[in-house]
Protein backbone atom coordinates (compact mmCIF):
# COMPACT_ATOMS: atom_id res chain seq x y z
CA UNK A 1 0.00 0.00 0.00
CA UNK A 2 1.44 3.18 -1.19
CA UNK A 3 1.49 6.28 1.89
CA UNK A 4 0.38 9.08 0.63
CA UNK A 5 1.79 12.51 2.75
CA UNK A 6 -1.63 13.37 3.85
CA UNK A 7 -1.43 9.80 6.05
CA UNK A 8 1.90 10.72 7.00
CA UNK A 9 0.69 13.99 8.38
CA UNK A 10 -2.37 12.18 9.97
CA UNK A 11 -0.25 9.46 11.64
CA UNK A 12 2.16 12.48 13.35
CA UNK A 13 -1.05 14.30 14.25
CA UNK A 14 -2.10 10.71 15.78
CA UNK A 15 0.51 10.26 17.65
CA UNK A 16 0.76 13.96 19.35
CA UNK A 17 -2.70 13.52 19.97
CA UNK A 18 -1.69 10.59 21.66
CA UNK A 19 1.19 11.95 23.58
CA UNK A 20 -0.90 14.61 24.99
CA UNK A 21 0.55 17.08 23.14
CA UNK A 22 -2.96 18.16 21.54
CA UNK A 23 -5.31 19.13 24.30
CA UNK A 24 -8.00 19.81 21.89
CA UNK A 25 -7.94 16.00 20.80
CA UNK A 26 -8.74 13.08 22.41
CA UNK A 27 -7.07 9.07 21.31
CA UNK A 28 -9.95 6.85 21.15
CA UNK A 29 -8.32 2.89 20.14
CA UNK A 30 -9.93 -0.21 19.98
CA UNK A 31 -13.07 -1.64 18.30
CA UNK A 32 -15.52 -1.32 21.27
CA UNK A 33 -14.55 1.84 22.34
CA UNK A 34 -14.49 3.47 19.01
CA UNK A 35 -18.15 2.07 18.56
CA UNK A 36 -18.87 3.88 21.73
CA UNK A 37 -17.08 7.37 20.49
CA UNK A 38 -19.82 7.20 17.39
CA UNK A 39 -22.63 6.56 18.76
CA UNK A 40 -22.14 9.01 22.24
CA UNK A 41 -21.74 12.08 18.91
CA UNK A 42 -18.81 13.21 19.66
CA UNK A 43 -16.74 14.79 17.09
CA UNK A 44 -14.74 12.86 14.76
CA UNK A 45 -11.58 14.38 13.13
CA UNK A 46 -10.15 11.31 11.52
CA UNK A 47 -10.06 7.75 11.65
CA UNK A 48 -6.89 5.44 11.11
CA UNK A 49 -7.63 1.79 10.52
CA UNK A 50 -5.36 -1.37 9.48
CA UNK A 51 -5.74 -3.15 6.61
CA UNK A 52 -6.73 -6.30 8.25
CA UNK A 53 -9.24 -5.16 10.47
CA UNK A 54 -10.94 -3.73 7.43
CA UNK A 55 -11.79 -7.18 6.05
CA UNK A 56 -14.49 -8.33 9.12
CA UNK A 57 -17.45 -7.28 9.08
CA UNK A 58 -18.16 -5.51 12.02
CA UNK A 59 -15.05 -3.51 12.12
CA UNK A 60 -15.99 -2.68 7.99
CA UNK A 61 -19.25 -1.65 9.04
CA UNK A 62 -18.15 0.80 11.76
CA UNK A 63 -15.02 2.41 9.54
CA UNK A 64 -17.75 3.02 6.94
CA UNK A 65 -19.85 4.74 9.46
CA UNK A 66 -17.00 7.02 11.38
CA UNK A 67 -15.93 8.11 7.77
CA UNK A 68 -19.25 9.11 6.76
CA UNK A 69 -18.29 11.79 9.62
CA UNK A 70 -14.92 11.95 9.70
CA UNK A 71 -12.60 14.64 8.22
CA UNK A 72 -10.03 12.28 7.57
CA UNK A 73 -9.64 8.85 6.78
CA UNK A 74 -6.33 6.73 6.39
CA UNK A 75 -6.01 2.71 5.46
CA UNK A 76 -2.29 1.78 6.58
CA UNK A 77 -0.18 -1.40 6.92
CA UNK A 78 -0.19 -3.41 10.51
CA UNK A 79 3.65 -1.88 10.87
CA UNK A 80 2.32 1.76 10.25
CA UNK A 81 -0.87 1.54 12.95
CA UNK A 82 1.44 -0.37 15.51
CA UNK A 83 3.73 2.61 15.36
CA UNK A 84 0.56 5.14 16.13
CA UNK A 85 -1.32 2.34 18.68
CA UNK A 86 -1.32 3.44 22.57
CA UNK A 87 -1.09 -0.49 23.39
CA UNK A 88 1.55 -3.49 23.03
CA UNK A 89 -0.96 -5.06 21.14
CA UNK A 90 -2.62 -2.96 18.20
CA UNK A 91 -6.52 -3.13 18.10
CA UNK A 92 -6.70 -1.93 14.58
CA UNK A 93 -8.66 1.28 14.14
CA UNK A 94 -7.84 4.56 15.93
CA UNK A 95 -10.08 7.75 16.32
CA UNK A 96 -9.04 11.22 17.01
CA UNK A 97 -11.77 12.73 17.95
CA UNK A 98 -12.51 16.83 19.68
CA UNK A 99 -12.56 16.71 23.55
CA UNK A 100 -16.03 17.40 25.28
CA UNK A 101 -16.37 20.56 26.92
CA UNK A 102 -14.97 20.32 30.53
CA UNK A 103 -15.91 23.95 31.29
CA UNK A 104 -17.63 25.13 34.49
CA UNK A 105 -20.63 26.32 32.28
CA UNK A 106 -21.26 23.57 30.35
CA UNK A 107 -21.28 21.24 33.30
CA UNK A 108 -23.53 23.00 35.49
CA UNK A 109 -25.68 23.24 32.29
CA UNK A 110 -25.86 19.98 32.28
CA UNK A 111 -27.11 18.97 36.21
CA UNK A 112 -30.21 17.90 36.99
CA UNK A 113 -32.29 18.87 39.54
CA UNK A 114 -30.87 16.61 42.28
CA UNK A 115 -27.24 16.20 41.29
CA UNK A 116 -25.67 13.34 42.36
CA UNK A 117 -21.41 14.33 41.97
CA UNK A 118 -18.41 12.87 42.43
CA UNK A 119 -15.51 14.66 42.76
CA UNK A 120 -12.12 13.36 42.12
CA UNK A 121 -9.45 14.66 43.67
CA UNK A 122 -5.37 14.05 43.37
CA UNK A 123 -6.34 10.25 41.97
CA UNK A 124 -3.26 10.08 39.50
CA UNK A 125 -4.09 6.43 38.58
CA UNK A 126 -6.08 6.84 34.96
CA UNK A 127 -7.19 3.03 35.58
CA UNK A 128 -8.67 3.86 38.69
CA UNK A 129 -10.33 6.89 37.18
CA UNK A 130 -11.84 5.36 34.09
CA UNK A 131 -12.82 2.73 36.49
CA UNK A 132 -14.81 5.31 38.61
CA UNK A 133 -16.65 7.14 35.69
CA UNK A 134 -17.76 3.62 33.77
CA UNK A 135 -19.26 3.29 37.13
CA UNK A 136 -20.47 6.79 37.62
CA UNK A 137 -22.32 6.50 35.01
CA UNK A 138 -23.88 3.41 35.61
CA UNK A 139 -24.80 4.23 39.03
CA UNK A 140 -26.80 7.27 37.91
CA UNK A 141 -24.37 10.22 38.82
CA UNK A 142 -24.91 13.23 37.03
CA UNK A 143 -21.71 14.67 36.62
CA UNK A 144 -17.76 14.17 37.99
CA UNK A 145 -15.35 16.92 39.15
CA UNK A 146 -11.61 16.52 38.72
CA UNK A 147 -9.62 18.68 40.67
CA UNK A 148 -5.99 20.27 39.79
CA UNK A 149 -3.49 17.39 39.43
CA UNK A 150 -5.91 14.87 38.78
CA UNK A 151 -4.67 12.24 36.08
CA UNK A 152 -6.47 13.12 32.61
CA UNK A 153 -10.22 11.94 32.17
CA UNK A 154 -9.22 11.42 28.58
CA UNK A 155 -5.94 9.61 27.75
CA UNK A 156 -5.96 6.45 26.49
CA UNK A 157 -5.41 4.27 29.93
CA UNK A 158 -8.21 6.47 31.38
CA UNK A 159 -10.94 6.05 28.09
CA UNK A 160 -10.47 2.01 27.81
CA UNK A 161 -11.40 2.09 31.54
CA UNK A 162 -14.11 4.61 31.54
CA UNK A 163 -15.11 2.16 28.28
CA UNK A 164 -17.14 5.45 27.23
CA UNK A 165 -18.61 6.65 30.07
CA UNK A 166 -16.37 9.50 30.06
CA UNK A 167 -17.59 10.61 26.42
CA UNK A 168 -21.08 11.09 27.52
CA UNK A 169 -20.79 12.30 31.46
CA UNK A 170 -21.03 15.30 32.03
CA UNK A 171 -17.39 16.02 33.85
CA UNK A 172 -15.57 19.23 34.78
CA UNK A 173 -11.87 19.32 34.94
CA UNK A 174 -8.63 21.01 36.59
CA UNK A 175 -11.08 22.63 39.23
CA UNK A 176 -9.24 24.03 42.81
CA UNK A 177 -10.10 21.92 45.42
CA UNK A 178 -11.86 24.59 47.34
CA UNK A 179 -13.86 26.31 44.36
CA UNK A 180 -15.39 23.23 44.19
CA UNK A 181 -16.37 23.11 47.76
CA UNK A 182 -17.59 26.56 47.54
CA UNK A 183 -19.42 25.77 44.70
CA UNK A 184 -21.46 22.73 45.62
CA UNK A 185 -22.30 24.86 48.83
CA UNK A 186 -23.84 27.82 46.89
CA UNK A 187 -26.15 25.63 45.43
CA UNK A 188 -26.63 23.79 48.63
CA UNK A 189 -25.07 20.96 47.22
CA UNK A 190 -23.96 18.22 50.90
CA UNK A 191 -20.02 17.68 50.21
CA UNK A 192 -19.74 14.09 51.70
CA UNK A 193 -16.00 13.11 52.00
CA UNK A 194 -14.72 9.25 51.81
CA UNK A 195 -12.66 8.79 54.98
CA UNK A 196 -11.35 5.29 56.56
CA UNK A 197 -11.33 7.33 60.23
CA UNK A 198 -14.79 8.51 59.98
CA UNK A 199 -17.05 7.88 62.63
CA UNK A 200 -20.34 8.02 60.50
CA UNK A 201 -21.04 4.99 58.16
CA UNK A 202 -21.64 5.39 54.77
CA UNK A 203 -25.72 4.25 54.82
CA UNK A 204 -26.19 6.67 57.94
CA UNK A 205 -26.51 9.76 55.40
CA UNK A 206 -29.35 11.05 53.16
CA UNK A 207 -27.90 10.76 49.78
CA UNK A 208 -31.45 11.44 47.84
CA UNK A 209 -30.89 14.99 48.29
CA UNK A 210 -27.95 16.91 46.41
CA UNK A 211 -24.75 15.33 46.66
CA UNK A 212 -20.89 15.61 45.95
CA UNK A 213 -19.17 12.62 46.98
CA UNK A 214 -15.20 13.34 47.27
CA UNK A 215 -13.01 10.72 46.81
CA UNK A 216 -8.73 11.57 47.20
CA UNK A 217 -6.16 9.58 46.31
CA UNK A 218 -5.24 5.80 46.24
CA UNK A 219 -2.29 6.11 48.67
CA UNK A 220 -3.00 8.71 51.29
CA UNK A 221 -6.79 9.82 50.97
CA UNK A 222 -7.60 13.38 51.64
CA UNK A 223 -5.72 15.34 54.70
CA UNK A 224 -8.11 16.47 57.78
CA UNK A 225 -7.66 19.93 56.76
CA UNK A 226 -9.92 19.15 53.09
CA UNK A 227 -12.09 16.78 55.00
CA UNK A 228 -13.19 19.34 57.17
CA UNK A 229 -13.99 21.57 54.21
CA UNK A 230 -16.85 19.16 53.24
CA UNK A 231 -19.90 18.83 55.69
CA UNK A 232 -19.71 15.08 56.18
CA UNK A 233 -16.87 12.58 56.43
CA UNK A 234 -18.25 8.67 55.73
CA UNK A 235 -16.71 5.18 56.04
CA UNK A 236 -16.73 1.95 55.00
CA UNK A 237 -16.98 -0.70 57.75
CA UNK A 238 -13.88 -3.34 56.91
CA UNK A 239 -12.17 -5.73 59.21
CA UNK A 240 -9.50 -4.36 60.95
CA UNK A 241 -6.83 -6.62 58.94
CA UNK A 242 -8.08 -4.39 56.01
CA UNK A 243 -6.18 -1.27 55.64
CA UNK A 244 -8.34 0.38 52.74
CA UNK A 245 -10.08 -0.69 49.50
CA UNK A 246 -9.10 0.09 46.09
CA UNK A 247 -10.74 4.00 45.47
CA UNK A 248 -12.67 2.76 42.50
CA UNK A 249 -14.28 -0.30 44.34
CA UNK A 250 -15.15 2.16 47.04
CA UNK A 251 -16.89 4.52 44.84
CA UNK A 252 -18.94 1.75 43.79
CA UNK A 253 -20.17 0.95 46.71
CA UNK A 254 -20.96 4.51 47.92
CA UNK A 255 -22.80 5.42 44.23
CA UNK A 256 -24.69 2.45 44.88
CA UNK A 257 -25.99 3.28 47.46
CA UNK A 258 -26.96 6.54 46.84
CA UNK A 259 -28.21 4.94 43.69
CA UNK A 260 -30.17 2.22 46.13
CA UNK A 261 -31.68 5.69 48.13
CA UNK A 262 -33.06 7.20 45.28
CA UNK A 263 -34.48 4.69 44.29
CA UNK A 264 -37.00 3.68 46.93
Amino acid sequence: MKITSRDNSLLRRARAVRDGKINASIFVEGLRLCEEALRSGLKIEAIISSERIAKKERAATLIRQLEEVAAKSALVSERLLASVSYTKTPQGIIVVASRPATTESEFARRQASAPLLVILHGINNPVNLGAILRTAEAAGVTGAVTTVGTTDSFSPKALRGAMGAAFRLPIWTDVDYSHAIDWCRKRSIQTVCADVKATRIYTEIDWRQPTALILGAESKGLPAEEISAAQEAIRIPMKRSTESLNVAVAAGILVYEARRQRSE
